[in-house]
């Protein structure tokens, strides 16, 4: 890809992201060509469909917070700084605020999504696990409680906050989550279930089962 070609095709998956975040799945695509300073054409080029736009959009998402959890590891020999910055790293990338508006749109199984879907989630389970080893970390905290609360974060504040607050505000509110999960000589056992990977994988395939009809036979 020439670097030009490049270049507009990472402006379009950049505005692609934001506007999804904002208007959800059905955003018109004008908007977002319009955004990354192109054409509508230039974006039909690089995506044929809104569903190829979406799968690259989630993909590129993916393969970021790979590189993220990748670059904290490097440069953080403490554990829990290290998980730290990894989420901040996360609320820039809007990761967790993407990936849930488009989640009815895609199949996560498809093979590339699920491939960087299981690295991301191996390399931030060894984020944690460093972490719980360190000591820093107060037990109990669980893959679950770091992605669900990035969920949370990501999410768009109600009200006419403007969106540079919004996002300041987002990392704030990391530093006192942070904060909560630091080991303190005074910790107590934290209330409701402990979502590990493996339990957070459970609730997906009941969720993603078929209900069963309810008999009609006497």
């Amino acid at each position: 890809m020439r670097a030009d070609a490049r270049r507009n095709h990472e402006l379009l998956l950049t505005a692609a992201r934001d506007v999804f975040v904002e208007r959800g799945p059905d955003a018109p695509l004008d908007e977002i060509a319009r955004r990354a300073g192109v054409s509508i054409a230039t974006l039909y080029r690089r995506f044929v469909d809104r569903a190829t736009l979406m799968h690259a959009v989630v993909l590129a998402a993916l393969t970021a917070t790979v590189e993220a959890v990748e670059r904290v590891q490097r440069d953080h020999a403490d554990p829990f700084d290290a998980l730290s910055a990894y989420v901040h790293a996360v609320l820039d990338l809007r990761t967790s605020a993407v990936i849930p508006t488009l989640l009815d749109q895609l199949d996560l199984n498809e093979p590339q999504l699920n491939a960087a879907r299981t690295k991301s989630a191996q390399l931030i389970e060894q984020l944690l696990d460093a972490a719980h080893h360190s000591g820093a970390l107060r037990k109990g905290v669980a893959f679950g409680d770091i992605g669900l609360m990035l969920v949370r974060l990501s999410r768009p504040l109600p009200g006419p906050i403007p969106a540079e607050t919004q996002h300041a505000l987002a990392h704030r509110h990391a530093d006192l989550f942070l904060a909560g999960l630091r080991t303190t000589p005074s910790d107590q056992r934290l209330c409701g279930p402990e979502l590990d990977l493996a339990a957070l994988h459970q609730l997906e395939q009941a969720a993603n089962a078929p209900t069963r009809q309810p008999s009609t036979t006497p």
